[in-house]
């Protein structure tokens, strides 16, 4: 189980309280396809996926990032208990999407980055390090059924 500290809930709420899903989510997906070429293997039903400018402009990607945003707001709303609130994700992922779990921490790192340039200086070491603690345990939470 992971303790967070007041300090650390209050982070977290706030980025996600100043996010635009519609912008971040996107952007954060689309880095990961580009930056990591073999995670499109499970992308390539949304569409075109031939380069970086059609992976920018494809809408159908556009949209399954905002829905990823938007998953995390059930991590964010649960955070005493994220494994439990991905327990079934996981199992889709894992025995149905097959998908690869080292994915999940590649589009986390992907998501700080678009975040991290979103918030600029306020983005400060100790947001830094609460957010991707948070990412960490999503991450594993994902993961879990893997394991």
């Amino acid at each position: 189980m992971v303790e967070w500290s007041d300090q650390e809930r209050s982070i977290i709420n706030n980025i996600f309280a100043n996010l635009d899903y519609e912008d971040v989510g996107p952007k954060a997906l689309c880095r990961c396809l580009i930056v990591y070429p073999w995670t499109q293997r499970y992308f390539g039903g949304l569409g075109n996926l031939y380069n970086a400018e059609a992976i920018k402009s494809n809408p159908n990607l556009a949209a399954q990032g905002t829905k990823i945003l938007h998953g995390l707001d059930r991590a964010m709303k649960n955070m005493d208990n994220i494994k439990a609130t991905y327990a079934e994700l996981s199992v889709l992922h894992s025995e149905k999407l097959r998908v690869d779990p080292d994915n999940f921490k590649l589009l986390s790192e992907c998501l700080t980055i678009v975040i991290a340039a979103k918030m600029g200086k306020d983005f400060t070491p100790e947001v830094q390090a609460t957010f991707q603690k948070f990412l960490a345990v999503v991450v594993s939470a994902l993961g879990k059924q893997y394991h």
